[in-house]
């Protein structure tokens, strides 16, 4: 499918593949992501790698229909846990490492998965990391426009 073919296919439901535009925005306006004046995103409604909120508004839109839409921190990326806020032994971090604070770090989750953290303070012994996904807790705002949907998608893993 090139970037320029329109498929309409019908409404999107809850296994569509959908081309589409979209912008995030936070509570004070600021634009957090947007494809606007790239190509468009491509993705599969379903597949859990969106948060539900936001695959509830695409649910019967169609091609070139646009909408606007606000969806609170529990149906996107959760409430910010104070629980995920973990100090982690300076001597944890890589020597020649240069740690300052808003660093996103890669960590190894228990399953050996990558978790990333971001760095909150750094002190002698201890940094202190927090772990929550950087839009939880967020009321977060999405504009979108429709591009392609493809309900013909079939299972072929």
């Amino acid at each position: 499918m090139s970037s320029e073919q329109i498929i309409a296919d019908g409404p999107i439901d809850s296994a569509s593949r959908v081309s589409l535009h979209f912008s995030l925005s936070l509570d004070d306006g600021s634009v957090i992501d947007s494809n606007f004046e790239k190509t468009p995103a491509t993705l599969s409604i379903g597949d859990g790698n969106l948060p539900p909120g936001f695959e509830e508004h695409l649910l019967g839109m169609s091609v070139a229909q646009q909408a606007s839409f606000t969806v609170l921190p529990e149906k996107a990326f959760g409430q910010h846990n104070p629980s995920n806020i973990q100090q982690v032994k300076r001597k944890s971090f890589a020597v020649d490492m240069a740690l300052s604070e808003g660093l996103v770090v890669s960590f190894a989750d228990a399953n050996k998965g990558e978790l990333p953290g971001v760095i909150q303070g750094i002190g002698d012994d201890e940094v202190t990391v927090d772990f929550n996904h950087p839009l939880a807790g967020k009321t977060l705002t999405f504009k979108v426009e429709i591009v392609a949907v493809d309900n013909s998608v079939t299972e072929e893993q």
